[in-house]
């Protein structure tokens, strides 16, 4: 993501404008999003024309229009980002107040103008700038006849392709069905990583399997490199990193990222970060449960006590319609930064943001044991009775 301009006042209203460069800077083009905002962009609309003849015709006009943000649709597979709503600026094309659909996509600049830039909005530009964090981790998981081929970027987990493909049982005496369907099955997804990894970017690419599944595909995939000459897969041979998953699907990939030889190699990359904090979280959990809280009420009185050491919030509370809701949790994220402790702000796209997703998408390690707020609510109704 390219910053062109910042215009913010004292208040903190005001305005940026941006250049999407990437796939993935659709996604935090659509978490600074949100309905009431207004969005300045180049577009396309259909105008009516009434010749000197008085015959009607259509023409389609590129033109700039400033709308009032009213629906935002994203689609995670296409990165493709959909902005309704009605137009606020004159315009010889658009009438004021009539409805207009903006497609917001790389290379294409826009201005976003807020009442309220809040600390988690202006986060999120400073990393989406930021040109260390790019999709630098890849990984395919996989087990007979299933493989996925994603790509772990710092903000999501995307399916890049998805390898099926029906492998006989062995039979007693014949097992060449069986070898035959497998090395097709092999072969298409190393095609898959050649279509979907792009290793001048890519540090690291995990093969993650049940069994020997990734032992005797790497040994397929390098003697194949060498029979054909491959120098693509041979020069990024180093890059492959082999470790235990339990499944060749998608969720599996979570376990992969938390095997310790990852978690070294990964160890500078935001996803990583994010697994080991809710692994961390979850072993707390079950060692000391009363250092390890989720739900927004407990947490909330964690924070009070200033006991929490690390927050665990998902993004996708931050585009939650009601405005009172979201500032509730960007001043639970600033309070826990005041009081010294470590936010980590997970994406809803990534594996380890869906399991956050499951615990009510905000938890918290305390730095020391708080009460069970359960507990105080029992001896405070107790006391009334």
């Amino acid at each position: 993501m390219k910053l062109v301009r910042k215009d913010l006042e004292k208040d903190n209203a005001g305005q940026v404008t941006l250049i999407p460069e990437e796939p993935e800077d659709m996604w935090h083009t659509y978490n600074l999003l949100q309905v009431g905002d207004s969005l300045r962009a180049s577009t396309i609309r259909k105008v009516q024309t009434e010749s000197s003849t008085g015959s009607v015709g259509s023409n389609r006009i590129r033109t700039t229009l400033t709308l009032c943000v009213e629906t935002i649709d994203f689609d995670s597979q296409a990165c493709q980002l959909r902005v309704k709503g009605t137009n606020i600026q004159e315009n010889e094309y658009v009438k004021m107040g009539a409805y207009h659909t903006i497609e917001l996509e790389p290379n294409r600049q826009f201005t976003l103008a807020k009442k309220q830039w809040d600390s988690v909005v202006l986060e999120r530009i400073e990393q989406a700038c930021d040109p260390a964090w790019s999709a630098d981790v890849a990984a395919v998981v996989m087990q007979e006849g299933l493989a996925h081929v994603c790509l772990v970027t710092p903000s999501m987990t995307l399916t890049r392709a998805k390898v099926e493909v029906n492998i006989p049982r062995k039979r007693k005496g014949n097992c060449s069905q069986h070898d035959r369907a497998l090395e097709r099955f092999y072969e298409q997804v190393v095609q898959a990583i050649q279509r979907h990894i792009n290793f001048d970017v890519v540090k690291c690419v995990l093969v993650a399997s049940p069994g020997f599944v990734r032992e005797q595909f790497c040994d397929y995939m390098f003697q194949q490199a060498v029979k054909t000459d491959n120098k693509l897969l041979l020069e990024n041979r180093s890059k492959f990193l082999q470790v235990h998953s339990s499944s060749g699907h998608k969720y599996a990939l979570k376990e992969a990222l938390c095997d310790p030889a990852v978690t070294s190699r990964l160890s500078d990359t935001k996803a990583a970060g994010e697994v080991k904090a809710l692994d961390d979280f979850y072993k707390m959990l079950q060692h000391e449960p009363d250092r390890a809280f989720y739900g927004l009420k407990h947490v909330e009185k964690a924070n009070e006590a200033m006991a929490i050491d690390t927050l665990l919030i998902s993004d996708e509370l931050f585009r939650h319609q009601d405005v009172a809701t979201r500032a509730r949790y960007v001043k639970l994220v600033d309070s826990v930064r005041e009081n010294m402790g470590t936010v980590r702000i997970f994406s809803s796209l990534h594996v380890s943001g869906e399991q956050l997703g499951q615990l009510t998408g905000v938890a918290a390690i305390l730095r020391f044991p708080v009460a069970e707020l359960s507990d105080q609510e029992d001896e405070s109704s107790s006391e009334e009775d």
